[in-house]
């Protein structure tokens, strides 16, 4: 029961990761636009395609919180009690970014525009960074059992430090991906090829550091290392395959199916380091067995997670759908002389 649990947990993370992680990236890629007249087009574009969901996607999160602290509440307690600075500061982002989104799109002068922009874009950053660190922490072994662990070097750590990295990373390349299929929709070429070339770089960048990650986390987190070169290898060899899939896709201009091999790479990265944790949930001293509730618990949370994917899932793909018409209907903006 322990592990069908765990397991409807990390379906939660996956999703998390690779819908809410695509919002995160689009405020990075809102960060380095650039100034009101040069980042006017990308960031119109990065409006209309967060305006229906970014809320929606933050369900998934809460769906995480609420299977953690109930399936595994002495894990939750240690995470949260050692942890606390990075997650209270990824709570902080969530609410800045949203304020930030919101009153930008209702402020008229652009000074304050640029203000709630910078809110939402710092925010968008800081945030995934911050859960990056804390899923490093994790993986060290760095959250004692019984909770109260350094609550400064828990999560700033090599290991914590490259999780950060590579999950801003990981969500930039995602929401390029993402916005260069929605500028192919709205038939914007110049759009297109300006998120393409980001994706490209993102996409680059990302395995490089993951490549370098490999070296460190042998010296920092020798067990995550071991696991992941060899339980874990062929899901990483398979988000590696999908990673130069999707660069070859944006390569050619290419749009169809560039979603799903984006959003496979990142699942496939997500879901090599749970199989590489298994059956730890703090580095190699908690185990799922030993951090579970009772089985009537679990029981109940089997439920919840039946029920949540009967009701969700159809309503954010009915949402998706609807939003992939109105991109693919709006016309492309004309381009200012």
């Amino acid at each position: 029961m322990a592990d069908l649990v765990a397991v409807f947990l990390f379906v939660g993370v996956i999703a998390y990761c690779v819908l809410g992680g695509a919002d995160f990236g689009a405020g990075f890629w809102d960060l380095i636009a650039g100034g009101a007249g040069r980042g006017r087009e990308p960031r119109r574009l990065i409006d209309d395609s967060l305006g229906p969901v970014w809320e929606a996607n933050h369900t998934w999160l809460i769906y995480c919180l609420v299977m953690l602290w109930s399936g595994f509440p002495t894990a939750f307690a240690a995470m949260t009690s050692t942890l606390y600075l990075p997650l209270g500061i990824a709570a902080l982002g969530i609410v800045l970014r949203g304020a930030g989104f919101a009153f930008r799109k209702a402020s008229i002068r652009t000074p304050e525009q640029r203000v709630y922009g910078a809110v939402f874009a710092l925010s968008s950053v800081l945030t995934p960074y911050c859960f990056g660190s804390v899923a490093g922490a994790l993986a060290s072994g760095r959250v004692p059992t019984h909770g109260n662990g350094n609550a400064v070097t828990s999560w700033l750590n090599p290991t914590s430090a490259l999780g950060g990295v590579l999950a801003v990373l990981a969500c930039a390349y995602l929401a390029a991906a993402y916005l260069t299929v929605a500028a192919r929709q709205q038939a914007d070429p110049h759009l297109l090829r300006y998120f393409r070339d980001r994706a490209v770089a993102a996409g680059a960048v990302t395995g490089v550091v993951s490549i370098a990650g490999v070296f460190l986390l042998r010296a920092d987190a020798p067990r995550l290392f071991h696991q992941l070169s060899h339980r874990a290898l062929p899901l990483a060899l398979l988000a590696a395959l999908c990673g130069l899939l999707g660069l070859a896709l944006l390569r050619a201009e290419r749009t169809r199916g560039l979603r799903a091999t984006a959003a496979a790479a990142v699942a496939l990265i997500v879901s090599g380091w749970g199989v590489s944790q298994y059956p730890y949930m703090l580095g190699t001293h908690l185990s799922l067995q030993d951090a579970a509730s009772p089985d009537a618990t679990l029981w109940v949370l089997v439920g919840v997670a039946c029920a949540a994917g009967v009701v969700i899932l159809p309503s954010l793909v009915l949402l998706f759908r609807v939003m992939d018409r109105a991109e693919a209907a709006e016309p492309a903006a004309p381009e200012t002389p």
